[in-house]
């Protein structure tokens, strides 16, 4: 029991260090570690039944509804990696990009084969959803920004794509405000002058689109789960253009912070840094087939 308890722990880490580095998804971390549709089964669970529960004092059954022991879990770790890796993926994102990147990209497309085989039957369905995932998630990271708009509809509409993404493989939640044109708005005006103009539609979105679209994952794993992982897997498989390590970021100053909007890609050369590139890229891949194993041989239920 302690290890399984040791282990979402872990796993929510993986998640919380995902969602600081620029392009990586933390549902991508949730996917690769097998715990994805149970995360999303348990937040589609907090609904009209979880609050008549909580009501009545039914605490035990509460807890069981919604599966709290394992979101306290996974979300205590998230919150201990950003806290705790934050600064440590900065300095090594300032000082070893390429190197980081490189491990990453390894992780990553380690990461297509290990969650496409899980696809039982490789159908006409599930292939075209591969690629519609593929083209979306890479048709994204190249997209121009939209201009600024402060209107509630368009916050909203924002707080609920973000969100989406944000748990969707692949999608950064960030980088999909940028693309939306209410990055600095949101994330850097709204949140230090604490604008609840701002916050409140943006915020009410998030979390609808986080409920609403917890219930349309939920029942699409379920109603066809073949073609959903194969275009959850297309979403991964579109992300690696952001991952790949060799690029230029090309950024775009919002008020006193530099956010990268999109990135000039180009060929190594063959020097020491590839080399160690290289390693990094395999030890990448070793981490993710280690995480597998350990999934296989230490099941969470």
């Amino acid at each position: 029991m302690i290890k399984a308890y040791i282990s979402l722990i872990l796993k929510g880490m993986a998640m919380g260090a995902a969602n600081v580095i620029p392009g990586v998804s933390g549902g991508t971390i949730a996917l690769i570690t097998g715990i994805f549709e149970r995360l999303i089964n348990a937040i589609k669970n907090i609904n009209l039944t979880a609050a008549r529960l909580l009501f009545k004092g039914e605490w035990s059954l509460f807890a069981q509804h919604i599966d709290l022991s394992f979101l306290i879990l996974v979300f205590l770790g998230i919150g201990t990696a950003i806290i705790s890796l934050a600064k440590l993926l900065e300095f090594l994102f300032f000082n070893y990009p390429v190197f980081v990147w490189a491990f990453f990209f390894g992780l990553v497309l380690a990461s297509v084969w290990f969650v496409g085989k899980t696809v039982k039957k490789w159908h006409t369905g599930s292939v075209l959803s591969l690629l519609a995932g593929a083209i979306i998630a890479a048709s994204i990271s190249i997209m121009s920004p939209a201009s600024e708009n402060e209107a509630i509809w368009y916050l909203f509409i924002c707080g609920i794509v973000a969100m989406c993404s944000m748990i969707l493989p692949g999608l950064s939640g960030s980088f999909v405000l940028i693309l939306m044109g209410n990055y600095q708005l949101v994330m850097i005006q709204a949140v230090s002058q604490f604008r609840l103009d701002i916050l409140i539609p943006v915020g009410a979105g998030a979390v609808i689109g986080l409920l609403a679209f917890s219930h349309v994952l939920s029942w699409l794993l379920k109603r066809f789960p073949d073609s959903t992982i194969a275009l959850l897997t297309g979403f991964i498989m579109g992300s690696l253009g952001i991952l790949w390590p060799w690029k230029r970021a090309i950024t775009e100053t919002f008020g006193d912070k530099v956010k990268v909007i999109s990135y000039d890609w180009y060929w190594p050369t063959m020097d020491f840094n590839f080399w160690m590139a290289g390693f990094l890229f395999l030890a990448g891949i070793a981490a993710i087939y280690l995480t597998e194993h350990l999934a296989q041989s230490k099941p969470e239920k």
